[in-house]
This record gives C-alpha cells, sequence and structure tokens, in this order.
C-alpha cells in the first residue's frame, strides 16, 4: 500500500465501523447570485447504512444534485455557503475541503454523472480513464492496473473489453459509454456510489440493463448506493429507502414498500400520478403537476408546494411544516394535511 493509502487508512481506522456508513445532518447549500441566495438545498438529514439503497427523487431543480455533490464535496470553490454535518464512517467531512475529500474519491465514494459523453475525456482512450484512477489511488503497476480494466469492463457488461481499451468515447453508444463510467466508479472498490440519473438521454431498454446493472454490482460489492432520480417509478424495486425532495428540502421518507402503501405527502402522491400506466389506453393524456416550482432565491411563505397543492388550507399559505415522524416505523413526513388523513392537521400541529 502506498503512503498515501496508507495514511488515509489509518484514519479511517480511528472511526466507529459499526455505526452508519453516512450521517447528513441540516446540511445546507446556498449559491450566491446577483439576484440573492439560491438555497439550493436547506437543511437536509438522511442516514444511509452499509449495503442499503437510498433513492432520492424529486423534479429537475428540487436540489437532488446539489445534495449528492454537496456530500461528495464537488462543489465550485467560490459563491457557496455551505454549512451542516456530513459523517462518512463516523468521521466529519462536512467541510467539503479538497484535501479532506481527495483520499475519498474513488476509493471510499464515487459518483456515476447524469452524461457520460461530457463527464469521459473525449481524447482519451477508455482503456487509458479506468487505469488513471487504479494508478493514482492504488499505486499498481500498469500491467496489472491493465489487466483489472478488462475485468471491469467484462463485468459491466462490455463485449470485446481488450479492444473498447484502445476506443475513444465517441466510438461507444451511449449505452456503452454509461457502462464504461460505471467501471470507472467502480475501479477503486467505493463503499458509496452515488448514480446521478445514470440513464438520462438513454432508451428504455438501455435504460433498465443500466439500473440492473447498478442493482447488481451493488449487491455484489455490498456497497450503499444513492440513486437520484425524478421517476419514482424506476426506485420503486431497486431501493430500500427513499427520501422525496422538493425545493431543496426533503419532504417526506419512509422504507420503499411503506411509501408506495402509506404515502402521505401531496407532491409524492403528484409523482407517481405522473408517471405514465402500461394499462392506460392508448394516447391517455399524462397528468403533469400543475403550476411551477418555486423561486428558491424568493420562495413563498408557508409550506412551498402550497400553490400547487390541491389539499392546501389557509394554513399551509402561512406556517411551514415540520419534517415529522408517523406512526410507520422509519417513516416521516411534511404535511398539515396528508395524503389519506384528511383535513386533521398532523404534521409540525
Amino acid at each position: 500500500m502506498s503512503p498515501r493509502n496508507r495514511r488515509s487508512s489509518e484514519r479511517f481506522a480511528e472511526t466507529v465501523l459499526d455505526g452508519p456508513l453516512l450521517e447528513v445532518s441540516d446540511l445546507k447549500t446556498h449559491f450566491r447570485t446577483d439576484r440573492g441566495l439560491v438555497k439550493a438545498v436547506n437543511g437536509v438529514s438522511l442516514t444511509l447504512e452499509r449495503g442499503r439503497t437510498l433513492g432520492v427523487v424529486g423534479e429537475s431543480g428540487s436540489g437532488k444534485t446539489v445534495l449528492s455533490r454537496s456530500i461528495m464535496g464537488l462543489l465550485p470553490k467560490h459563491n457557496v455557503v455551505r454549512s451542516g454535518s456530513v459523517r462518512f464512517e463516523g468521521r466529519e467531512i462536512g467541510a467539503g475541503d479538497p484535501r479532506t475529500m481527495r483520499p475519498l474519491w474513488g476509493t471510499e465514494m464515487a459518483m456515476v454523472f447524469q452524461d457520460p459523453m461530457t463527464s469521459l475525456n473525449p481524447v482519451m482512450r477508455i482503456g487509458n480513464q479506468i487505469t488513471e484512477s487504479l494508478r493514482y489511488h492504488l499505486e499498481v503497476a500498469k500491467d496489472f492496473a491493465n489487466e483489472t480494466a478488462i475485468a471491469l469492463l467484462r463485468s459491466v457488461g462490455i463485449p470485446e473489453p481488450e479492444r473498447r481499451m484502445r476506443e475513444y468515447p465517441h466510438q461507444l453508444s451511449g449505452g456503452m459509454r454509461q457502462r464504461v463510467t460505471i467501471a470507472i466508479a467502480l475501479a477503486c472498490g467505493p463503499k458509496l456510489l452515488f448514480a446521478d440519473e445514470p440513464t438520462t438521454a438513454l432508451d428504455v431498454t438501455v435504460q433498465a440493463q443500466i439500473l440492473d446493472l447498478l442493482q447488481a454490482q451493488q449487491r455484489e460489492r455490498f456497497m450503499a448506493m444513492i440513486l437520484v432520480t425524478h421517476d419514482l417509478g424506476v426506485v420503486a424495486g431497486r431501493a430500500d429507502d427513499i427520501a422525496v425532495m422538493y425545493a431543496g428540502e426533503v419532504v417526506e421518507k419512509a422504507p420503499t414498500r411503506t411509501l408506495f402503501t402509506e404515502m402521505r405527502h401531496p407532491y409524492t402522491e403528484a409523482l407517481l400520478k405522473s408517471i405514465p400506466k402500461l394499462g392506460d389506453p392508448s394516447h391517455t393524456r399524462l397528468e403533469a403537476i400543475g403550476g411551477r416550482p418555486p423561486d428558491l432565491v424568493d420562495p413563498p411563505p408557508g409550506c412551498k408546494f402550497a400553490p400547487r397543492c390541491p389539499y392546501a388550507q389557509n394554513r399551509c399559505a402561512m406556517e411551514v411544516p415540520v419534517l415529522t415522524e408517523s406512526g410507520s416505523s422509519g417513516h416521516a413526513f411534511a404535511c398539515f394535511y396528508p395524503v389519506g388523513v384528511g383535513a386533521a392537521p398532523v404534521a409540525g400541529a
């Protein structure tokens, strides 16, 4: 083991390994702009155990990607205001300082980005892009790195991996490029994998293949995974727990089965209704969520979803509901008049 990685391992050996892998507490990420402070992530708290998958769901602009990048420390250097606690294996990494995070990238946590064409280097051969992280983090010999890269490409379902090692990203299909980014992310055996909208711009058949591949690799390696998506249908059979985000905040979180059987937040219900149903007749009109997401520089008072909510009442426009545990274990939601409960106020009352 190299001196650099030995020091990193020694630091992490001092942590408590029997607790949660990841603990996020009151995380806030705000961006300074000419118009004011954009509250992209505003007080998010999450816990992720080893080997489990957390689905983070919400519309575009809800803060899902910023949350993932905040945890990994992949934020711009300037005009960012960040606070809160992020603990990985018991160790505080909340500041997101590159010197603290660099030993963790690749070896402890990694990310599969939305668009493989922009996340891959267009002028670098596929093989070199995989072996680069292996040789930097693990300091292995070139031949061993090449053999490992070929095995990784084979494990993610790429045929003729020896030939693909010599090719460039533009020579591969979209699905093949995404498989390459997964191989790169898995190269150094991370304990936590972020999959940020990993099926964007892929056709439906390839989307299913990529999601099945991620699930298989997660189980085989006993990794924890955070699967970021706008589609509740994607996480239905692939996540152990789901957190629903709206306007930079978690509005509902629960074990997957509980969320679908005891759905409480109107926004979660609206997301589910917007999914096309296989049983619907041809040309059935899709259900859209009315209105627009709030301006994160100047959000409305009270519940941020109230202007779009069919259940909203006067109280919703004046008071902010608090994310509160319900009777079911691990189920929490932020709503005064939740789905299926009627007009009786419960959360934050």
